[in-house]
């Protein structure tokens, strides 16, 4: 899945302390928008059907080992066939020199020449995993985000239900906020979301009658964090005397955030409720059914009953053993 965000040049080369040896113009105006990178294999000897040019280009210790059994003029043959196609950057791995080759082909056709002091495989790596977030298709949310035991919680719910006054007791027991408010999610993989807040409003927390803090300033370093993944999301409400909840937790409920399903509660609130205690355990709760253990299915084995779950319709029923 392409995402339709960019990605500064120059935020890459600060990110994997990148050697600019040429830039045909300031890296910040350069933008990447693949996820993907190309390390030239085929199209060393012509075979371009399938280059795709919106790529970086990495070249390591293989390609120019290859390229070292050329003449001078068929290397600035082959390469200069590469930068025609205008890929937004090209990386020399290992520390290796640009050939000069090289070098001409570039300032004829306005492409970047990077160098990195790492291994090509250590340096794809890096690179992929930095474009998977930069790039990742995202989303802003309603709601705040927190991490209680390792576990990240999304709390969602009406404003004015009590998700930020939560998030203030959960730092005061030692968890960490992520965003008040807004909360951008993006889809890192095809099975995470990572979620953070927006740079504006990073740290701030709005609780009505107090005004705007920052939970960094008042609770320190500690207390905050920059990215989260999110594990569970908890729906806050007022508590509906009419309405049925959930008093035994065998059966898990989703909701999708970008083509992804997260286990979601619903958490009836209303006076007297320790909500930030009960959030604590859901965290727990979640963990451990993650590994295998649900509390529920255990107490209804002890008391004869049996849990089978139809593998059509995904619902949950109960029998005597």
């Amino acid at each position: 899945m392409e995402s339709n965000f960019t990605v500064p040049l120059s935020e890459i080369i600060r990110e994997l302390s990148l050697v600019t040896e040429y830039a045909p113009q300031d890296t910040k105006e350069i933008l990447i928008s693949s996820r993907d990178i190309n390390r030239p294999g085929l199209e060393l000897t012509g075979f371009m059907d399938f280059f795709d040019a919106q790529r970086i280009l990495i070249i390591g210790n293989t390609e120019t080992g290859y390229l070292s059994k050329f003449s001078s003029e068929q290397k600035f043959h082959v390469l200069e066939r590469l930068c025609k196609l205008k890929p937004p950057a090209i990386i020399v791995t290992r520390s290796i020199q640009p050939m000069e080759e090289l070098m001409k082909a570039a300032r004829m056709h306005d492409v970047p020449i990077l160098r990195s002091s790492d291994t090509t495989s250590s340096l794809s790596a890096a690179l992929v995993s930095y474009l998977n977030v930069q790039l990742a298709p995202r989303v802003t949310r309603h709601g705040v985000l927190v991490e209680v035991y390792g576990e990240g919680i999304l709390l969602i719910g009406d404003s004015g239900v009590g998700k930020s006054e939560t998030a203030i007791e959960l730092i005061k027991r030692g968890h960490r906020l992520i965003a008040d408010d807004a909360v951008e999610i993006r889809r890192v993989s095809s099975k995470s979301l990572v979620g953070s807040s927006p740079e504006n409003i990073r740290h701030f927390i709005e609780l009505r009658g107090v005004g705007i803090i920052n939970a960094r300033r008042i609770f320190g370093m500690g207390a905050v964090k920059l990215t989260e993944k999110i594990d569970i999301v908890i729906n806050m409400e007022n508590w509906d005397s009419k309405k049925v909840y959930d008093r035994m937790g065998i059966e898990n409920e989703y909701t999708e955030i970008l083509g992804i399903e997260i286990p979601i509660l619903t958490i009836p609130i209303k006076p007297g409720r320790n909500t930030a205690v009960i959030i604590e355990v859901a965290a727990m709760n979640n963990r451990q059914k993650k590994m295998g253990y649900n509390a529920a299915q255990e107490l209804l084995a002890s008391l004869g009953m049996e849990v089978e779950t139809d593998e059509l319709t995904g619902k949950t029923n109960i029998e005597w053993l």
